[in-house]
């Protein structure tokens, strides 16, 4: 098959844009972390001051009840207080910063948009070069994996009280796709005959979805983790500024395990699949090669999650097999592919 150079050279154009977007569109959202902290700040201060104006004047017109003393006197002190943090912090002066938070989180989930469909385009175009399905080695893989994790999350978080979790997505992922267009890039080359079959692009795009799937879970558990250490209204140190702006453990817990819900079935399908194919292809289903090994344990893994997650007794330990689960899949993904030796190991190459 003859190899488009120009149509692969415009998919390495493509990939290096969409990083450069992506990386713009990191840097606004941590900006928008940062600025919802002091919002979340701002918030709790009016709120804090505004109950305690209520406890503190009652609704007896400032007369002690039970003491029958006049409390009016003794409040002053103490609303004039709340007088001046009402001042610093006005509400509408917060209502005009919440406006703003707001205009920059849109401007983001665009950046976002943008940046996703150059990355499609990246992947479509390395398709073209090549004749064939871009899964053809551990650069395309990856580059397929990452896109996933990226489209998925945009999918998966629109809700405003989402937003504060896209730079703990994008910094992993971004390290990923450097990783892969530097240290794996491969150049546009015909696949080896063993994998020119068209359970390619079936199995593979299976996998890798559900691996896409279960890597924002992953992260999604291990920020629930952050969470229940350093809950709401009760954060502290260094963790407790970074989990500040997030959403509550609950939440996050919850995202976590409805995308572990449809990782385990998706990861289960792509491993039949795979049997299917290595049944025709080597004359048999399975042999325990290291990745199919790890394959199956990392199904095992998030099986497990989603028992102990439904499981009162063991609830408490399910975010952490959810990341030992994304662990050993990123274990999967370099380690027994470039070091292991098995029949897989054509996957990082050429």
């Amino acid at each position: 098959m003859q190899i488009d150079q120009n149509l692969s050279n415009f998919s390495d154009i493509a990939v290096q844009t969409a990083f450069v977007v992506y990386c713009i569109a990191l840097f606004m959202s941590l900006l928008y972390y940062g600025r919802m902290r002091s919002l979340i700040e701002a918030r709790r201060v009016n709120s804090s001051a505004a109950s305690k104006v209520l406890v503190g004047t009652g609704a007896d017109g400032g007369v002690d009840v039970k003491a029958g003393t006049d409390t009016t006197a003794a409040n002053t002190d103490y609303e004039a207080e709340v007088s001046a943090a009402a001042a610093t912090l006005d509400p509408e002066e917060v209502a005009d910063r919440e406006r703003k938070l707001d205009k920059l989180g849109g401007m983001t989930s665009s950046l976002m948009w943008v940046a996703i469909a150059l990355h499609a385009a990246a992947i479509v175009l390395r398709g073209l070069a090549t004749g064939r399905f871009p899964f053809g080695n551990l650069y395309e893989y990856v580059l397929m994996v990452c896109f996933g994790v990226l489209l998925v999350g945009n999918i998966a978080m629109q809700r405003k009280e989402w937003r504060t979790v896209w730079p703990w997505i994008l910094t992993p992922v971004l390290a990923l796709m450097f990783y892969g267009s530097t240290k794996l890039y491969a150049d546009s080359a015909p696949v080896v005959p063993a994998l020119q079959s068209h359970w390619l692009p079936i199995h593979v795009t299976v996998v890798s979805l559900g691996a896409s799937i279960g890597i924002i879970s992953g992260i999604a558990s291990l920020l629930s983790l952050l969470r229940q250490w350093q809950p709401k209204h009760a954060e502290r140190g260094f963790f407790g500024a970074l989990a500040y702006p997030l959403p509550s453990a609950v939440k996050i817990d919850r995202l976590a395990y409805r995308l572990g819900v449809i990782t385990l079935p998706t990861l289960g399908l792509g491993i039949i699949l795979g049997a299917i194919w290595a049944e025709s292809a080597w004359g048999r289903p399975w042999g325990w090669d290291p990745k199919e090994t790890v394959s199956f344990a990392t199904w095992i893994l998030y099986a497990a999650y989603l028992h102990a997650r439904a499981t009162p007794a063991f609830r408490k330990a399910a975010p952490w097999i959810n990341v030992l689960a994304m662990a050993v899949m990123v274990f999967n993904l370099f380690f027994i592919n470039m070091v292991v030796s098995g029949l897989h190991s054509y996957a990082g190459l050429n």
